[in-house]
């Protein structure tokens, strides 16, 4: 039986004691967090968000199978959000969908979450009519039923079926009173803490699962709205989506098994408290890459750089472990778009003006950044 076939399948269920101590870690993380973050002042709060939705589109589209390329992601983000000194570049339809919907959840998080709304968001995703290869009800509830299924032809393995088509307006009705308002919902009609309002939120919308497609990454909009109104704030620092792609097949069988429970979350809440604690945690490594990079370039501000250089430098603060291992001449050359031959010449200018550092304890030299906070960037194995 799903949790949806049981009478009054909202009125959810959860163990306070076994929660108490994690959603007071998470808050006082969160809290110190903040704090370190408006130490920083706009400029640098500013690269945090963008560095935050940019890793929350790539790896909210990473989950369902679709891969961005984080550079017009980066750019859309940027050119929408009116954030200058950035690099813009020609993003297709599909990142700027994501884009939109992502600023919308995140930059008017106090605004009422409507039925409109939510087809706009799917709209965005769906702009061609067409999930992958399938005509798709786009920017309206589907009309058929849906099953989660996984497995070859003939031998599907059936996760989870949402509820029926008819029962949809009605149900998304209830969740976006209970969404929009400061309560809970049925028996537990009292005061809930943002960050589990948020972890319910995603809970209940993925089990409704109100669209043909797009139901997970509008999920995870709608958690991250309703973390951005217990931050009270637009500034994002830290990416739930990224955390939770590191943890994919864990969220979905922490999610299976609550859809198949018996009302009782405690599992589910468990989850989400310690991802947003690791999301939190690697945060911090995100706030001093930025502080690092800032510093960087005062420090180096009367050395001259050319735009290629400038660019690859600020390429692997941006992309800190992500994008490359090692910056060797043919990594710079791929990254600047130039010959290997210009690419030595500038990687060995920066190496004479103290900008770059050479590790040739390898089996091909390669190059570092001369971090002034001693950051091994790249960050290599």
């Amino acid at each position: 039986m799903s949790i949806h076939e049981r009478n009054n399948w909202t009125d959810f269920r959860w163990d306070s004691g076994k929660l108490s101590a994690i959603l007071g870690n998470t808050r006082h993380l969160q809290g110190r967090l903040l704090g370190r973050l408006d130490a920083l002042g706009f400029p640098l709060t500013e690269e945090a968000t963008l560095l935050s939705l940019t890793m929350d589109a790539v790896d909210t589209s990473r989950i369902e199978g679709e891969f961005l390329d984080p550079e017009q992601v980066r750019s859309s983000i940027a050119r929408k959000m009116g954030i200058e000194n950035v690099e813009f570049v020609a993003a297709s339809r599909n990142v700027d969908g994501i884009v939109d919907m992502l600023l919308d959840a995140t930059q008017r998080f106090a605004e009422p979450l409507s039925r409109e709304r939510l087809c706009g968001w799917h709209n965005a995703l769906f702009q061609s009519g067409y999930g992958g290869v399938t005509k798709i009800d786009v920017a309206r509830y589907r009309s058929v039923g849906m099953k989660v299924v996984s497995g070859a032809l003939g031998r599907e393995k059936v996760h989870f079926a949402a509820p029926e088509p008819e029962r949809v307006p009605a149900e998304m009705e209830k969740f976006l009173e209970w969404f929009n308002a400061d309560c809970g919902s049925g028996a537990r009609a009292v005061s809930i803490d943002p960050i589990l309002k948020a972890a319910i939120a995603h809970l209940w919308f993925v089990t409704i699962h109100p669209f043909d497609d797009g139901n997970g990454r509008i999920a995870r909009a709608i958690m991250d709205m309703q973390l951005a109104r217990g931050d009270n704030s637009p500034i994002r620092f830290y990416s739930m989506s990224n955390r939770i792609y590191g943890e994919h097949r864990r969220y979905n069988d922490i999610i299976e098994r609550t859809q198949r429970g018996d009302g009782d979350i405690t599992l589910w809440l468990e989850w989400f408290l310690n991802c947003f604690e690791r999301a939190l945690l690697e945060s911090e490594q995100t706030l001093k890459i930025i502080l690092d990079k800032a510093r960087f370039w005062d420090k180096n501000r009367e050395i001259p750089v050319n735009a290629r250089q400038r660019s690859v430098i600020n390429h692997l603060y941006g992309n800190y472990g992500k994008s490359i291992e090692f910056l060797r001449t043919s990594a710079y050359a791929k990254l600047a778009g130039c010959s290997t031959d210009t690419a030595l010449r500038d990687l060995q200018d920066l190496v004479s003006k103290g900008m770059l550092s050479v590790d040739d304890s390898g089996k091909k030299t390669h190059y570092l950044l001369v971090s002034p906070a001693n950051i091994r960037i790249p960050k290599g194995n």
